[in-house]
């Protein structure tokens, strides 16, 4: 079952983002026949509306908010903006009013994303547009846009020498990639790079990790020669910029969502407090720098 959900995520996530799909109306036609195919499986697991992240990670907060017995659940992929978001939304008062519980789920894959974003499960979400664009999850569960991230740029990235886009100088590299089919720098554009060179895994040594992170450990440890990734202001310290080459220059950035279902206006107002005061806290220059949607004070 767990493969075939795979399978059906990295179909659609392939068809959104190379526009293969022509209208909103074959991606539905997509998900209704996955869904018809599975509605019995569901019917009979009685623990799927809880819907458990992939590896069990989650965090809460220390004691009950209240004696109301709503739960306010959070999906982010990101565990340093996981545990910001737990301490502040934890002691906003508006949560502590509204709901007893806060849930922050940090989800590990496309697997983790779709689930929490297609089924409607969670209240805040962090991810990109054209996941929550690809299962319409805007108009069918009110997913409303509270702030968003700066666009930013993809680049393949060496240590020792500014990477060629050539077929004959790419052959025989290691080049590492995340292994996160939606991530647009990391996984999408060198993909198609690579393909449009006439390039895939069966003539290219390609290692996949599970973040961007994870790249530069590897890339500094000398496990790849190159990988592919945004170029952050602190990259400077320990990568040179003379070796990097572009991409694609304008990829679009992570945006929060909040589920808007009901005009609760002091929850929106509340949670652009939260991820603006989440965004001047993490340490990456990234994440601080963040536009909020018109609407509060």
């Amino acid at each position: 079952m767990k493969s075939l959900y795979k399978s059906l995520i990295h179909l659609v996530v392939f068809l959104t983002n190379f526009r293969i799909i022509a209208s909103g109306k074959w991606l539905l036609f997509i998900i209704a026949a996955f869904a018809c195919g599975t509605v019995n499986y569901f019917s009979y697991s009685p623990a799927y509306n809880d819907i458990p992240p992939q590896t069990g990670q989650y965090l809460s907060c220390n004691t009950p908010l209240s004696g109301n017995a709503d739960r306010f659940s959070v999906y982010l992929t990101d565990s340093r903006i996981a545990q910001l978001a737990t301490e502040k939304i934890c002691n906003n008062t508006v949560i502590k009013r509204q709901y007893g519980e806060v849930r922050v789920i940090i989800g590990q894959s496309d697997y983790d994303t779709f689930r929490y974003i297609n089924h409607g499960v969670v209240d805040l979400a962090l991810v990109k547009k054209n996941v929550v664009d690809a299962f319409a999850a805007d108009e069918i569960y009110g997913l409303t846009p509270v702030a968003s991230h700066p666009d930013y740029g993809a680049y393949f990235i060496s240590l020792r020498e500014k990477p060629k886009l050539e077929k004959e100088y790419l052959l025989g590299k290691t080049i590492g990639l995340l292994d996160y089919p939606s991530s647009r720098s990391g996984h999408i554009v060198p993909k198609t790079v690579l393909q449009r060179l006439s390039l895939s895994d069966n003539n290219v040594d390609i290692a996949y990790y599970s973040s961007h992170q994870e790249l530069r450990r590897a890339l500094l440890a000398g496990e790849v020669d190159i990988i592919s990734s945004y170029w952050a202001k602190d990259d400077e310290s320990r990568l040179s910029k003379n070796y990097i080459t572009p991409l694609m220059l304008q990829v679009s950035g992570m945006q929060w969502y909040l589920k808007m279902q009901s005009q609760n206006t002091d929850l929106f107002c509340a949670m652009q407090t939260v991820i603006h005061d989440i965004a001047m806290a993490h340490p990456r220059p990234y994440y601080k720098n963040i536009e909020l949607e018109e609407g509060c004070p």
